[in-house]
């Protein structure tokens, strides 16, 4: 598992199974992965195809899922390997919620997940997940 801030952290299916004790919410992203994870961690699977361009559905659901439980747990973003599919959830957390651009928040991850590949159309799909967002906190405000 890699560290890519304080409390957000990128895994493989193993690292799900058995989190460091310091990680208390999971979030699992691979579709063809069923884990268990100890009764103390908060677990949520939204599953994503490998290798394959994001759905802005799932990607939007993920970056709020992360930003709901963040402030509360040092989390873990997961996938079979811990190389696209949470790292790319990762990347569109960084520049949906802390603001980052598309390229710091790709140049960060990939500096604390070496080898780190994310998925297609990413940048463009995270580009959808602002707009959805931005609609949604506007019709909010109305």
């Amino acid at each position: 598992m890699h560290m890519i801030n304080k409390r957000v952290l990128v895994g493989n299916a193993d690292d799900a199974r058995n989190p460091p004790p310091q990680v208390t919410a999971v979030l699992m992203v691979a579709e063809e992965q069923n884990v268990t994870v100890p009764s103390r961690v908060v677990y949520a699977k939204i599953p994503f195809k490998e290798f394959g361009a994001p759905t802005v559905a799932a990607l939007h659901e993920a970056v709020e899922w992360v930003a709901a439980h963040v402030a509360e747990h040092r989390l873990m973003v997961c996938c079979r390997v811990g190389m696209g599919r949470s790292v790319s959830v990762v990347i569109a957390y960084l520049c949906c919620i802390e603001g980052m651009s598309y390229a710091d928040a790709v140049k960060l991850v990939l500096t604390r997940r070496p080898g780190g590949m994310p998925l297609p159309c990413l940048q463009e799909t995270i580009e959808d997940v602002r707009r959805r967002r931005q609609t949604q906190e506007n019709s909010s405000l109305a």
